[in-house]
């Protein structure tokens, strides 16, 4: 089989975990021997962003960014094919779809409908993308892959038929890192002897304020708070406050090379997200033998698989105690979150994947 697999997130400034998704899903794609993979973005002046270049031959089609969002989803234009040439499956990484021919079958991956339930995190144009997509996806795409079953069930809900859906988690790359990297990153980003750590792109729905009153509550039986994440949106307030919070350390955007290390040397991954449609800080905190604190009810508890204290993320008394537990077993959740890492694996992903794309061409376009 011939796929195109759709990676314009890239070029964002925050491309979060949905690039960190693609990108590895093209990695993993592209070691295999029964699928030929093709990326498609829009053209940009700029590079793809730092830390989410893609990793397969790419194909660019004459508009990018927000023009060429609005004419796939408006006008049905420009083709897919136009840039790839002849392909048997198109795969649309997030849930915004590429126009396509009628007669090629459009996989298409919806990671979470986290506008639906909580339209105060999103822009009014971001909701009215989203929806405008939906449809879109709802009508037009033969298959549609989950990311958790949370995902799936938010699907069906919303008028998705059970049959074109299937659930397929995601994985993470595991890196090894030494002492030395750990003292190095240590010594770059200024980072504490021992520390907390967030990973996560600055946005309403991570639940920062929460978090960071947690901590507060925590006092001096809590190590500092250290932040890594680059600006989202809507975080003006927050920006403000990490800059004066007591025992705060804020480091911005970290290199993609630097991250294992900056988990590695965590006491604690701190991830009490509001809704995920997965959460993948959560496997690669697990990956380097960090313990994590993540909430209870949501995607976040299916990617933690018993192997994380779960807290209510609403309840910031609930948050403290979820990070003081988690401190005091911090070797056994250790040994637990590098077990459940090593079952998550990309190829385990790109498995998936593949079995869908034959699912789709057998199926049809829609």
């Amino acid at each position: 089989m011939r796929v195109a697999l759709t990676l314009e997130q890239c070029w964002r400034e925050s491309p979060g975990g949905t690039g960190v998704a693609a990108v590895e899903l093209g990695r993993a794609l592209a070691d295999r021997d029964d699928v030929t993979v093709v990326g498609v973005a829009g053209r940009h002046r700029r590079p793809a962003t730092a830390g989410y270049e893609p990793t397969i031959d790419m194909r660019y089609l004459p508009l990018g960014g927000p023009a060429l969002i609005e004419s796939s989803l408006r006008f049905g234009w420009p083709h897919v094919e136009r840039a790839t040439g002849a392909i048997d499956v198109v795969h649309a990484t997030s849930i915004i779809p590429f126009a396509t021919s009628p007669e090629v079958p459009l996989v298409v991956t919806v990671h979470d409908l986290a506008f639906l339930h909580h339209p105060q995190f999103f822009t009014a144009r971001g909701r009215n993308v989203f929806a405008r997509s939906l449809d879109i996806v709802r009508r037009r795409a033969t298959l549609v892959l989950c990311s958790s079953r949370a995902t799936m069930d938010d699907c069906v809900a919303n008028g998705f038929d059970p049959q074109r859906l299937r659930l397929v988690t995601l994985g993470v790359r595991l890196r090894s890192t030494t002492p030395a990297d750990i003292a190095q990153v240590r010594a770059t980003y200024a980072l504490p002897d021992e520390y907390l750590l967030f990973v996560g792109t600055l946005e309403p729905r991570k639940n920062l304020p929460r978090l960071l009153d947690a901590h507060e509550q925590l006092g001096s039986l809590a190590p500092p708070l250290v932040i890594a994440g680059a600006a989202g949106w809507g975080d003006d307030e927050i920006a403000t406050r990490l800059v004066s919070a007591p025992n705060v350390v804020f480091v911005g955007h970290v290199a993609d090379a630097d991250l294992p290390a900056m988990y590695a040397g965590a006491s604690v991954m701190c991830y009490p997200s509001l809704m995920e449609g997965f959460g993948l800080p959560i496997l690669e905190a697990m990956s380097h033998g960090t313990a994590v604190v993540t909430s209870v009810g949501t995607s976040t508890e299916e990617v933690a698989g018993g192997a994380a204290v779960l807290v209510d993320p609403r309840e910031v008394g609930s948050i403290a105690a979820g990070i003081r537990d988690a401190l005091a077993r911090r070797h056994e959740l250790s040994q637990l979150g590098i077990e459940r890492a090593k079952g998550a694996t990309w190829d385990a992903t790109a498995s998936l994947v593949v079995r869908a794309y034959r699912d789709a061409v057998s199926m049809g376009a829609r």
